[in-house]
């Protein structure tokens, strides 16, 4: 007998493993597709449906449980195989890139692909973990033990970087093993005022990069004219001060165009991921605020070809500047 269908139950929760919820999110059923023998299912969308994203300064873990059920059938409607198979899976919001194939598993330890943190000097930072996969982080000869309860609030966990800090090294389980080492430069940064940006990484992890260098803070005025009728219709006559034409739907949008000051070739990997994310903050007068990468195009710099490596990044905040919210 051979592969005729599959019934998928897909249960999608937070909390513990032993929380999974009473009926499944979704449940999914699907035949052979003639002259193959192998049944694939896309559960990723439909996860993510339930990964929703927002930030405050707060640095939540956002992650889920998952578990599929799966029950297969041959062509006389019999089990196929060991029913039900029943694996279960992490998930998090992030993305794996085209050559590194069919669903890569992302880094299970520091969840930042470069090897440089740039912190204004004598602020402290944050940095992402993959609390299953860590033992301990040394900061500067000082240790921090990882623990995880197993809830999904601990699976990321944000590690603090007192001020000042210049090495991190990431441990596994086994707390002898490193698998990262990060480099911290503390940047004096005498005329300019540094903006914190927090994006979600291609980790699903929210990560702070700063831009230290000048900002620009442009205002475009959008408007509607109409003509409107100033005759007084007693007299027949009008006043030189009312308005022929006047404006209406009047908004704005507000951009900033920032500069990263110099940083080591080994940022392009963060420059990138900003550009591709779809949830952007930063902290502009002491408030979290939504922006959008206005930058569309991203020419990688290289100490070979550019020497000193700055990037100029534009931004729209999220919003419109007079407030529209119905």
């Amino acid at each position: 007998m051979s592969l005729k269908s599959v019934v998928v139950d897909l249960y999608v929760w937070d909390g513990t493993i032993s929380d999974q919820p009473v009926s499944p999110a979704y449940t999914i059923n699907k035949s052979v597709i003639s002259g193959q023998i192998n049944i694939t299912l896309e559960i990723a969308e439909l996860v993510r449906d339930f990964l929703t994203i927002t930030f405050n300064d707060d640095y939540n873990s956002i992650a889920r449980y998952v578990r599929t059920v799966v029950n297969s059938f041959d062509d006389s409607d019999e089990p196929f195989d060991t029913n039900p198979i029943v694996t279960d899976y992490v998930a998090l919001d992030g993305y794996g890139y085209f050559e590194e194939g069919t669903n890569p598993e992302l880094d299970r330890h520091a969840l930042i692909s470069s090897n440089n943190i740039y912190l204004p000097e004598g602020t402290a930072g944050k940095f992402p973990i993959f609390a299953e996969g860590v033992g301990k982080v040394i900061i500067d000869g000082v240790t921090t033990q990882i623990t995880d309860n197993g809830n999904t609030n601990q699976k990321i966990q944000y590690v603090t970087i007192p001020a000042n800090k210049s090495l991190i090294q990431v441990f596994d389980t086994d707390d002898s093993t490193i698998k990262k080492t990060i480099t911290i430069s503390n940047i004096c940064e005498p005329k300019y005022t540094p903006f914190k940006i927090t994006f979600v990484n291609k980790f699903g992890a929210f990560l702070d990069f700063f831009l230290f260098k000048k900002t620009s803070e442009i205002t475009n005025v959008t408007d509607e004219l109409f003509k409107k009728n100033i005759i007084t219709n007693n007299l027949s006559t009008y006043n030189t001060y009312d308005n022929q034409r006047g404006r209406i739907n009047v908004n704005a949008q507000t951009s900033l165009t920032m500069n990263t000051g110099f940083i080591e070739e080994n940022m392009n990997q963060t420059i990138e991921e900003l550009f591709y994310s779809e949830n952007v903050y930063i902290r502009y007068e002491n408030k979290t605020l939504p922006i959008i990468p206005k930058s569309k195009s991203l020419q990688y710099k290289t100490s070979l070809n550019d020497k000193l490596i700055n990037y100029t990044v534009n931004f729209d905040f999220a919003f419109d500047r007079i407030n529209n919210v119905r």
